[in-house]
């Protein structure tokens, strides 16, 4: 199998680390891995693309390079530049440091580069790592990731839903801030809401006077509705989110027919 692995935290993140380790394990001896990640750090730009400037990519060894763009930007870099000869069989995005369940997933570069594999017609996983106060020390804070990785992707590959739909399905991986030794399980489940969790800015002046604002976020730990993503991986369990990049809320489309047509 040629898997292509990407992130949004950048190259030399240690949770690409694991992710490579990752992508061995399902790859086998006779399958290849290939690296295609931001040169520096992309958490926050979601499914952005460099449409209007190029970027630039290095080879940094044998099926490894860095490109400076998003992790969609990469996913592109892999398949039209780096990877010409074959596709990849899959691409694997992530482990990302922090969680990209809830509203988070509407945010994050590492279900975009998943969505723009997907987009492009190949099955895609996007694989991050919550954190809580059982596993915030650096020295562990992917343990749970690694030991329950492997696993998790050769559930999906195996019995998994895989279609061909123009907005083929992809799949968002939250693994829960547990130690690995105290997770539960894995539940399927749907996509949650924070609702105290809203960004907003915070003004701080520079040397200078001159104003620049912070993005800040909301608290990480409070559940969303019974079932869904945040909540079970707060429980112990790793949240697997079935998705795709259809925008469109099917569910109000006959009422709105009725009333507008």
């Amino acid at each position: 199998m040629r898997i292509l692995i990407t992130n949004d935290d950048g190259i030399n993140a240690p949770g690409l680390k694991v992710l490579d380790a990752i992508a061995q394990d399902i790859a086998g001896p006779d399958g290849e891995v290939w690296t295609v990640a931001p040169a520096f750090e992309q958490s926050g730009v979601a499914h952005k693309i460099s449409y209007t400037h190029p970027m630039m990519i290095a080879r940094l060894g044998a099926r490894r390079y860095a490109a400076e763009g998003s992790p969609a930007d990469c996913v592109l870099a892999g398949l039209h530049d780096v990877m010409t000869d074959a596709k990849p069989d899959l691409v694997l995005s992530g482990v990302n440091r922090g969680n990209n369940a809830g509203e988070n997933a509407l945010y994050s570069g590492t279900l975009g580069g998943a969505m723009e594999a997907a987009l492009q017609g190949l099955p895609a996983i996007a694989l991050s790592q919550y954190l809580g106060p059982t596993n915030y020390d650096p020295d562990i804070q992917f343990e749970t990731a690694a030991a329950h990785g492997t696993q998790t992707v050769r559930a999906l590959l195996d019995r998994g839903l895989w279609d061909g739909d123009d907005y083929r399905l992809f799949y968002n991986v939250n693994f829960p801030p547990v130690r690995a030794a105290d997770v539960k399980g894995l539940k399927v489940c749907a996509q949650g809401y924070r609702r105290d969790a809203f960004f907003g800015v915070q003004p701080h002046k520079s040397p200078g006077g001159k104003k620049f604002l912070w993005i800040t976020g909301g608290p990480q730990n409070t559940p969303t509705a019974p079932g869904t993503d945040v909540a079970l991986n707060l429980d112990g369990y790793i949240a697997v989110t079935p998705m795709r990049a259809d925008l469109t809320a099917h569910d109000t489309l006959a009422e709105l027919k009725e009333s507008l047509e």
